[in-house]
């Protein structure tokens, strides 16, 4: 899959030195840029807002929440948490407008912190993004899928593990051959899914047979601890990991930003607009869940599309919606596998990434080498996992980690460069981030005591990141 290393163009050498002979075509006229990026900006508002909704509907919506469910007691409370879940998700979004239409640069996070903040904090995350959330989900949504079919296949073990590993090269193919490729896929299903979910959530209540009951009052049986006990908000709070693990991928285009026109607009626009109809279809779609079953019945649901499915349409409905899992699985894979190997490329700019994962493909102008390197990881993950872990609060750790991080570079900017131009202000600023602070240290906190395990996993992530980049950091330049 690597093109011989002559078709490929390499952004220069030099350890964290840039280059202004590195500003090529999609970067000039944007100052923000990254001066040796060579990645063209083709992606459009539609694009970058697509990417979105790619990333974020995949199989969560199904299977998350019944995860709510158990631990919620009412059918208000479970809306209620989805609709927080969105709240934060947007004030997380406030905060990677402004510092994405700031730095319009491909790697996200890791260049917000690695400016805000500190090159060792950026590495940091950049080090869990990549491996613990961007190459493990990869082979979580390969794995399930391949699961999903193995039976109309007649596939065993080894099978499963081929399939899966069949389509993560696949997916890295298609965005190695082109960005251009990969976003018009992204867009087909997303599309797909904003129709197909659109025509779920209409038809279910007209068609179908259920009730609002479940939306008021209490069902005793559907947590352990009634609401006005102490512990009730630590449920609350662990009711979040698994919805926010549903809106994982809302800041998608933040990644992607050295390859979206007009970024300092465009950027976040597409947030706003991607999340929105995220956050929508979501709200609506748990509204239909609780129509068609009561809180009890949902928190039993291991998959809880198909058996709402099935009590509204029947047999035919429940299959309808599988496959559509299926069909909504694979765009998530190829928005993910899309996103991911940015960070790398954006590390190995700075010379904090061992190898060549800077070199752009000559020919179509996507980071080949990068893409490379994440399909190889996620690979090893798949053949190290073999099966998708179902419970993920470990990755939703990161990710408030790694969004609260976000929130302290934005502070930390608006103190040591005030002057600096902002194309977009985060609203609300101070109180809003100031607050998103708070409620995610205090979810972060839920997990802790709810998940230590995954908790301890996700610093252990962290703290084999600062030994690699401390080997790198002290590394003479050009070495």
């Amino acid at each position: 899959m690597i093109p011989p290393s002559g078709s490929e163009v390499a952004p220069g050498e030099g350890r964290g030195h840039a280059s202004q002979a590195g500003c090529k075509q999609g970067q000039e006229g944007v100052p923000s840029a990254h001066p040796r990026d060579r990645l063209p900006r083709i992606l459009s508002l539609w694009d970058a807002s697509m990417l979105i909704v790619a990333s974020v509907v995949g199989s969560g919506i199904f299977f998350t929440p019944a995860q709510v469910a158990a631990l919620l007691p009412s059918g208000g409370l479970i809306l209620l948490a989805w609709a927080v879940g969105a709240l934060l998700s947007l004030a997380g979004a406030f905060t990677n407008a402004e510092l994405g239409a700031m730095f319009p640069r491909a790697g996200g996070d890791y260049v917000f912190l690695r400016e805000g903040i500190h090159p060792a904090a950026g590495f940091l995350v950049g080090w869990m993004s990549f491996f613990a959330i961007y190459a493990g989900t990869i082979a979580a949504l390969a794995v399930v899928f391949s699961q999903a079919v193995a039976p109309a296949f007649g596939l065993r073990r080894a099978g499963v593990l081929g399939l899966a590993v069949g389509l993560i090269l696949a997916c890295s193919f298609v965005n190695l051959r082109g960005t251009h490729l990969g976003a018009r896929f992204n867009n087909l299903t997303s599309l797909a899914k904003i129709l197909a979910l659109l025509g779920f959530v209409s038809l279910g209540p007209i068609l179908g047979k259920g009730s609002l009951a479940p939306w008021f009052g209490a069902d005793t049986a559907a947590a352990a601890v009634p609401i006005d006990e102490v512990g009730s908000w630590i449920r609350f709070g662990q009711a979040l990991s698994p919805v926010l693990f549903s809106y994982l991928g809302w800041n998608a285009c933040v990644y992607v930003a050295s390859e979206i026109k007009d970024p300092e607009r465009n950027v976040p626009r597409s947030l706003f607009l991607g999340l929105g109809l995220c956050a929508g279809l979501y709200l609506l779609i748990n509204g239909v869940y609780l129509f068609a079953l009561p809180p009890t019945e949902l928190a039993g649901a291991g998959d809880a599309g198909t058996l709402a499915a099935r009590v509204l349409f029947g047999p035919l409905g429940g299959t309808l919606v599988a496959i559509f899992v299926l069909v909504s699985v694979l765009g998530t894979l190829n928005a993910t596998v899309l996103v991911g190997p940015r960070i790398v490329y954006a590390m190995a700019l700075d010379g904090l990434f061992l190898g060549r994962a800077d070199r752009v493909h000559g020919d179509y102008r996507t980071p080949s080498v990068a893409i490379v390197v994440q399909a190889i990881v996620s690979i090893a993950l798949v053949l190290l996992l073999e099966t998708f872990p179902k419970a993920l609060d470990f990755t939703v750790f990161g990710i408030i980690l790694a969004t609260s991080a976000d929130t302290i570079a934005l502070f930390a900017l608006r103190r040591r460069q005030p002057d600096r131009e902002r194309p977009y202000r985060a609203w609300g600023y101070p109180w809003v981030p100031a607050l998103y602070l708070l409620v995610n240290l205090a979810i972060g906190v839920a997990i802790v005591i709810g998940s230590p395990r995954e908790s301890l996993i996700a610093i252990g992530v962290l703290a084999a990141g600062w030994l690699v980049y401390l080997g790198i950091a002290r590394k003479p330049a050009g070495a």
